[in-house]
């Protein structure tokens, strides 16, 4: 018997080690994805919905994604593909997918299309989707049935997790190497038409009211709740029991509340089989809430940002709620995101030439997990495309991204036509960043056009001494305690012809710092640099700025030296 025990102790060890391999770790203030023991930062790319469905796509695209310098593909799962006839499966497509990613170097995160795809069920196979009685859908408040699997069905739970623990268990059996970093589930998730369902069986939960679990979690938490949340609950009397509208207030938000309370303890069923079987990080994603919208005209109730208290007190077991992009304000949502409870991970952004900018941007300024452009297969894989030069700098920049990460030293930079300059300030140095189009040199600056989103990132290494990398970005270093004295200078430096020299304010003295060296580095793996060229001259305006063009990505060393 003490043999078998010791057997068993010795299996449960090496369980144990293996779902350690893949992780989260905090540094700091960040959250970071450890495999193997060491940060990962996902340089990612969704596949479009379809191209997952055939092995000859598969076999196209990977080598692809690789050129184009990505290290993570985010991979879509399709129901209705390996669960064809009720109880048979077939995951030829989930070894195929783990063959070429292996074959290219890559790693992959699923996204299980299980009973809901951006909100519709269409990926649930047709079995499922024809037998309404057994499996029913959501409904209007008139009555109205939706493509749209009910959450409140113990019958479409059942089968939804059956298929979802069966492919988990293929999974773990099959990724002996840990190519799968995480999983997603189900993809979207909201409520159309209406805030919520009304069908029968959500009637009846309807009526039961606020569940006490979630009332526990915004009395222990009520310092860090969402304003929206919070407002709404206060405004009510802060009741501890009572119907929804009661509770939180007599319109569709409250409804919403509903919605997402149930919507997440759904998931939380699957996220528990995800963790017992594979034991990898596990998210949700979220369409956006965006265009002034309401509850029902956007998916209602899904991971957005102003719901993820309901989300977190339901489905605590899921580790991360993630945002998809694709309208504007980039900046405001990606920092909705980025919580004290939430690290940020972007599985969706529209694809675009100014997707490394963003890249840059978020994992200086918000410590990201990873980004991810979507339909990525459709991108360029030519070396001098904007992305695949940006993401070959993200690579090699990625030691000292993850170094950072988490400790403040680290910020992030991004801009365009609507945001052109940001200050920052350390050890009495005021930073000053702009858009490179600030500098009049390049004609498509004035020509009218739109200027294109760039970013970056800037490392404060010690006092005087900054890395500054990514892509179409000007950087000025000032000491605090100078009177700045504007002149009227030329675009070449030189005080123009005629200027009143005695217009401008006195000096009134103190230190100022100017650039004692700019040097271009490369980033080797071990997150030390070798020098390749010094930029003092010209390329610095002659110690008046660092700047990185917007075709260029580069990384430079800076040092600054203090004079009076």
């Amino acid at each position: 018997m003490k043999r078998v025990i010791a057997v068993l102790c010795v299996l449960a060890c090496i369980v144990s080690v293996a779902s350690a391999a893949v992780n989260l770790r905090k540094q700091g203030s960040a959250t970071q994805l450890m495999v193997d023991g060491k940060p990962f930062i996902i340089l990612g790319g969704e596949l479009g919905n379809s191209s997952a469905s055939c092995n000859a796509d598969i076999e196209r695209i990977f080598p692809k994604l690789r050129r184009m310098n990505l290290n993570t593909v985010l991979v879509p799962v399709y129901w209705d593909m390996i669960e064809l006839a009720e109880g048979e499966y077939d995951f030829s497509l989930i070894d195929k997918t783990l063959e070429e990613a292996r074959k290219s170097g890559l790693k992959v995160v699923f996204l299980w299309f299980g009973a809901w795809k951006n909100s519709m069920s269409c990926y649930a196979p047709s079995w499922f989707k024809a037998d309404y009685k057994k499996y029913p859908r959501a409904c209007t408040a008139e009555g109205k049935p939706l493509e749209i699997a009910s959450a409140f069905s113990e019958n479409v739970y059942n089968a939804d997790s059956r298929a979802f623990k069966t492919w988990l268990n293929h999974l773990a059996a099959v990724d002996k190497d840990d190519t799968v970093l995480m999983v997603q589930i189900e993809n979207e998730i909201g409520m159309l038409e209406d805030a919520r369902d009304y069908s029968s069986a959500a009637e009846r939960e309807y009526a039961k009211g606020v569940p006490a679990g979630l009332i526990s979690y915004l009395k222990k938490n009520k310092k860090s709740l969402h304003p929206q949340l919070m407002s709404r609950w206060r405004d009510n009397g802060m009741k501890s029991e009572g119907g929804w509208r009661e509770v939180f207030g007599d319109d569709i938000y409250s409804d919403e509340y509903f919605m997402a309370w149930n919507y997440a303890r759904y998931v939380e069923g699957l996220a528990k089989e995800a963790e017992a079987i594979l034991g990898r990080p596990l998210y949700v994603n979220a369409a956006m809430n965006s265009r002034g919208r309401k509850p029902g005209e956007y998916p209602s109730a899904g991971p957005l940002a102003h719901l993820k208290d309901i989300w977190h007190a339901a489905a605590p077991t899921i580790d991360i709620l993630a945002p998809d992009l694709y309208d504007k304000g980039f900046v405001d949502w990606v920092a909705q995101y980025h919580t004290p409870d939430n690290p940020l991970f972007i599985p969706e952004i529209r694809r675009g030439d100014g997707n490394a900018a963003q890249a840059f941007y978020v994992i200086g300024e918000h410590d990201a997990i990873g980004f991810s452009p979507f339909s990525i297969e459709n991108g360029s894989d030519s070396p001098s495309s904007a992305p695949v030069k940006g993401y070959a700098a993200l690579q090699e920049l990625m030691p000292l991204l993850a170094r950072y990460q988490g400790t403040g030293l680290m910020k992030g930079l991004y801009f365009d036509n609507d945001s052109t300059e940001r200050i920052l300030r350390n050890d009495g140095i005021k930073i000053t960043a702009n858009h490179y189009f600030t500098l009049p040199w390049d004609p498509r600056a004035t020509d009218g056009s739109e200027w294109m989103p760039v970013g970056g990132v800037i490392i404060r290494l010690a006092a005087d001494e900054y890395i500054v990398a990514g892509t179409g970005i000007v950087v000025k270093f000032e000491n605090e305690t100078e009177s700045s004295v504007k002149r009227n200078l030329g675009e070449d430096g030189f005080l123009n012809a005629g200027a009143d020299r005695n217009s401008s304010p006195a000096w009134g003295g103190g230190m100022r710092a100017g650039l004692a060296s700019v040097d271009e580095v490369a980033v080797n793996p071990d997150g030390s640099w070798r020098f390749i060229r010094r930029y003092n001259g010209d390329e610095t305006h002659q110690g008046r700025h660092v700047r990185i063009g917007v075709d260029d990505f580069q990384v430079l060393h800076v040092k600054l030296y203090q004079y009076k």
